[in-house]
């Protein structure tokens, strides 16, 4: 079994931009490649776990997710970062079209997508984080059993503020930015 870190994208890996729907849109952060870099060199899988209503309310569609992961990975590569498999949850539960206006166990903060992962890619969510920028991350963290790291980018200081200060105690480490988390998961 293998450990990983599951990380959300639009404001952990990419600035955030409201519904990211062109390619020149598309900006990572600073230290991204070298937060993710750092966690590849220490043998953790890298899987981003997003949630793209977008597709449900017809802003784009599931080709564009597709060449919009291809360009990120992309990105990545050139600075010797892997991510190593994308999940996405196209639904919403009353807005949109179709098939994808539904209620799912894919849509985070519930944890389809993981356990989808664990299963696809032999992970072991004990030895596992997740990283993101919401308070739904975290909740998709200590739902899912993995430990969990709030990044002060994208929405990253108004959830921690948001956070009833019980839950606030429950995040394993609040991180500058991906650089930060990257670094503190790999002492641990």
């Amino acid at each position: 079994m293998k450990k990983a870190v599951f990380l959300d994208r639009d404001g952990t890996i990419n600035e955030e931009v409201n519904y990211l729907h062109t390619l020149d849109d598309l900006r990572i952060i600073d230290g991204v490649c070298r937060g993710i870099k750092r966690l590849n060199d220490a043998g953790f899988l890298v899987v981003v776990v997003t949630n793209q209503s977008g597709v449900a309310r017809g802003l784009f569609d599931e080709e564009f997710l597709d060449a919009l992961h291809r360009e990120m990975s992309n990105q990545l590569d050139r600075c010797g970062a892997r991510i190593d498999a994308f999940y996405y949850c196209p639904h919403h539960p009353s807005e949109g079209k179709g098939i994808y206006r539904a209620d799912c166990t894919c849509r985070k903060p519930l944890p389809g997508l993981i356990e989808r992962a664990c299963v696809d890619l032999s992970i072991d969510i004990n030895r596992s984080f997740v990283v993101g920028d919401s308070q739904r991350d975290m909740k998709l963290a200590w739902k899912a059993g993995a430990r969990s790291v709030l990044v002060l980018t994208g929405y990253g200081r108004v959830s921690l503020h948001g956070f009833p200060s019980i839950e606030r105690q429950r995040i394993d480490y609040v991180a500058a930015d991906l650089r930060d988390a990257a670094k503190w998961i790999c002492a641990q």
